[in-house]
């Protein structure tokens, strides 16, 4: 088992940063791909970005690419996503997620196998 416990979001105008971290307990963190996902209301979740399991390998949805990094620290068992010039098509609720099915990080939130409870992001216009 894997305990995931994000933290981080909050409230900020367009244009501002914010950061986000997941911290796991439980089974060796170093051992499973992380990825961020996010929903907004009545939308499904989606994948916002992944890394593989040593962080040298990061994917992201388009529509991120350039303004949010997502990273990992294996030591304190953490992963974090930086994100910067928020628009307000970012609010929702966002995710981390582990895989030991795929140590490369995925699209698909099929081939996570924790979840955390989610940490609310609203970017006000």
């Amino acid at each position: 088992q894997v305990q995931l416990v994000e933290s981080g979001g909050g409230l900020v105008q367009a244009g501002g940063s914010l950061r986000l971290s997941c911290a796991a307990s439980g089974r060796t963190f170093s051992m499973h791909a992380m990825g961020w996902f996010r929903q907004a209301p009545g939308k499904e979740r989606d994948f916002v970005a992944a890394i593989s399991w040593s962080g040298g390998r990061t994917d992201y949805v388009d529509s991120v690419k350039g303004r949010f990094t997502i990273s990992r620290d294996n030591a304190k068992n953490t992963v974090y996503l930086q994100m910067n010039s928020l628009k307000p098509e970012d609010t929702a609720v966002y995710y981390c997620a582990a895989s030991y099915r795929n140590l490369y990080g995925s699209r698909y939130y099929g081939e996570y196998d924790y979840w955390g409870q989610g940490t609310q992001v609203t970017v006000s216009s």
